[in-house]
């Protein structure tokens, strides 16, 4: 019995896709969450064996999610299902962790069988980018992430996300269970190592490097 989790801001989708994959014995929904932050707090308890992860959410997209995941909770494999085809997303998502990748305009066919193929240990990627996979890893075309942004620590990668969907210090402080003055620290170094000058700088970064989108 394969244990699954879905991750994704809009219930709807949760839903839909819970409907889907319970027609099938083999597959038992057992939680969701509707952001990263959430997903982290959730797969501790339920112990998911595939996670059907979103890529673009607020609070920790499914990138983050997926990268602390991959260290909190290595026995859920992470199979992304987005609506986002660039390389950028494609690239940052498998070397987050992910087993799979898929496009939000599959088939439920598809679905299901990338859930299961994920599920047996495979990795899974679906047509509509199997050319970005080949360019990016196997013609090992340079990556095109700035060189700060990989310098930046994972709590850094989650100030930046707050940040840039317009939290200011004290509620990002409040969420991530820090004092204000640690914030502003965070924001400091952050600026440093992107050679930004302003929280605008640091939002239209965080929008084209896949943190957030404009979405959310």
């Amino acid at each position: 019995m394969t244990r699954v989790m879905i991750v994704d801001d809009h219930s709807i989708v949760r839903e839909g896709i819970r409907i889907l994959l319970e027609k099938f014995p083999d597959i038992m929904v057992v939680a969701d969450a509707d952001n990263g932050r959430a997903a982290l707090d959730v797969a501790a308890k339920a112990a998911p064996g595939v996670v059907v992860m979103d890529t673009s959410m607020p609070g920790m997209n499914g990138i983050e999610a997926t990268q602390r995941l991959s260290v909190e909770c290595p026995s859920a494999r992470v199979l992304i299902l987005s609506m986002h085809k660039d390389k950028r997303f494609v690239a940052q998502a498998f070397r987050a962790g992910a087993r799979g990748y898929l496009l939000k305009d599959c088939t439920s066919a598809e679905l299901v069988h990338a859930v299961r193929s994920v599920a047996a240990g495979e990795i899974y990627v679906c047509s509509g980018i199997i050319g970005v996979v080949i360019d990016d890893y196997i013609k090992r075309i340079p990556d095109s992430l700035h060189q700060g942004e990989a310098a930046l620590t994972p709590r850094e990668r989650e100030v930046l996300q707050l940040i840039a969907e317009g939290n200011n210090a004290k509620n990002i402080a409040f969420l991530l269970k820090i004092n204000v003055k640690t914030v502003d620290t965070h924001r400091q170094q952050i600026m440093k190592k992107l050679k930004l000058h302003s929280v605008a700088e640091l939002t239209k970064f965080a929008i084209r490097e896949g943190f957030t989108s404009l979405d959310n």
